[in-house]
């Protein structure tokens, strides 16, 4: 290996070189990289941001500048680890090289307190229920024609950066209700009839305060299909989106706070219904493999983290001698349902079937899939508020995909997915339509309760 200078990673957890050697830049990632697809540039591909790890690792280029950028620009979608052939792990080397830009390289002063405001509201669920009040009040104001106006006109009228993102912020704030955002789950849900399983929900920060519909829903058809349902009081954020960012230090903290607050649960899952906390959790494992206090403890915990999807599907996939199958009664929804690929089940949970097993369950359903369904919709953790832009056209893609096929219910299974989407899919030709979490519409056919609207 040609050595130019000493590496420019510090020595904490740096990218390993056996991993950096894994990728033999075949190219098969290129057409499934947002990025790229949007830009064709090689250096906003990952290929070429392997390459970039490989330079800054040998010392031949430093971190900030170029590298930075082009690592900043990637979303962190991991559909080229679905698409390499080599097995490459991408997924491994960005969140290793992440920390390294966060420790290592100066943002910008109106940079850093956009990104440093973000952690400070998101991660926090009390704070975010704050934050519902002046919501609430500012959707309802939004109602006159006069302030609407304004608030649609404000984006194009705004200088790029950080005012652009604060646009962009506004333009993806989801429905707010006091009442749901106050809104608590019972910590325990008895199963309906004979108990097939005893799990526990992760309500998560975001989930609860503004999808606490999703959690109700959640509880509801687990207890409904036998299960016994836990939602400790007490949880914090998972580090989800930290982790994703590069702020390892915090996200570290989060995730012993999570494993101490579950792992003593007699469940025989831990069960997240968001795709991005979701991959999170069942990756504490390797986010804490050097600590030797923490390792075991959360390699045993990640072993079991289920999305709700697997754990229903696993249920019905059991023979009915063995209380197998579907057990809730359903009403039929004739509805033509599309169904949107979050990355983080899909590509980093590899959790794909699944969600379409357990939509096929409602009678009269017909379930629709979108094209290109490996390329991020654009929302990717906080990439839709820190790089709007390319955020922007690639919502629009994404939703031009959802319209093609004409229809009546869209389906995800991430909050930040169902936010970015609603933000782009409405048109002149096209009209609202209900965005919601897999589990709402198999809620609302268990319940015999109409299609909800959100």
């Amino acid at each position: 290996m040609d050595r130019q200078g000493p590496s420019a990673f510090d020595p904490i957890q740096p990218p390993e070189r056996e991993l950096l050697d894994d990728c033999v830049h075949c190219g098969f990632c290129l057409p499934t990289c947002p990025t790229y697809v949007l830009w064709g540039e090689e250096m906003d591909s990952p290929r070429g941001r392997i390459l970039l790890m490989d330079l800054a690792e040998k010392g031949d280029i430093g971190l900030d500048g170029p590298f930075t950028e082009h690592m900043d620009n990637c979303l962190g979608c991991m559909a080229c680890v679905t698409a390499c052939p080599s097995g490459v792990q991408y997924d491994k080397l960005l969140e290793s090289v992440r920390p390294q830009i966060e420790r290592n390289v100066p943002r910008t002063r109106a940079d850093q307190l956009f990104r440093d405001a973000i952690f400070a509201l998101f991660p926090y669920k009390r704070r975010l229920r704050l934050a519902a009040l002046p919501g609430a009040l500012y959707q309802k104001l939004r109602a006159v024609p006069a302030v609407r106006k304004l608030a649609d006109e404000l984006p194009g009228r705004l200088p790029t950066g950080t005012m652009r993102r604060l646009a962009a912020m506004e333009s993806l704030l989801p429905p707010v209700s006091v009442r749901e955002a106050f809104a608590t789950l019972p910590v325990h849900t008895a199963a309906v009839g004979r108990r097939r399983a005893r799990v526990a929900l992760l309500s998560g920060c975001v989930q609860d305060v503004f999808f606490h519909r999703v959690n109700g829903a959640t509880v509801r058809v687990l207890s409904a299909e036998g299960c016994d349902v836990l939602v400790p009081r007490e949880q914090q954020c998972c580090g989800a989106l930290e982790i994703h960012a590069g702020r390892a230090e915090t996200a570290m903290e989060r995730a012993k706070r999570t494993i101490a607050r579950f792992e003593s649960l007699d469940v025989d899952a831990i069960v997240t219904n968001v795709a991005g906390c979701g991959s999170s959790l069942k990756d504490y494992g390797h986010l804490l493999a050097d600590d030797p206090e923490w390792a075991a403890r959360a390699a045993a915990f990640s072993a079991r983290c289920r999305d709700v999807h697997e754990v229903l599907a696993d249920l019905y996939s059991r023979p009915e001698s063995d209380d197998g199958g579907p057990r809730a009664p359903r009403t039929p929804v004739p509805d033509r349902v599309a169904y949107h690929d979050a990355c983080h089940l899909g590509h980093a949970q590899g959790v794909r079937n699944q969600p379409r097993e357990v939509l096929r369950t409602i009678p009269e359903l017909e379930l629709l899939d979108i094209a290109e369904a490996s390329l991020c919709c654009g929302s990717a953790g906080i990439y839709n508020m820190t790089m709007p832009d390319a955020a922007a056209e690639l919502g629009e893609r994404k939703a031009q995909k959802i319209r093609d096929v004409a229809p009546q219910v869209v389906v995800t299974a991430n909050p930040g997915c169902l936010l970015q989407i609603a933000k782009y899919l409405p048109d002149e030709s096209f009209g609202d339509v209900p965005l919601l979490h897999p589990i709402q519409l198999l809620d609302a056919s268990i319940r015999g309760a109409g299609v909800p609207h959100r």
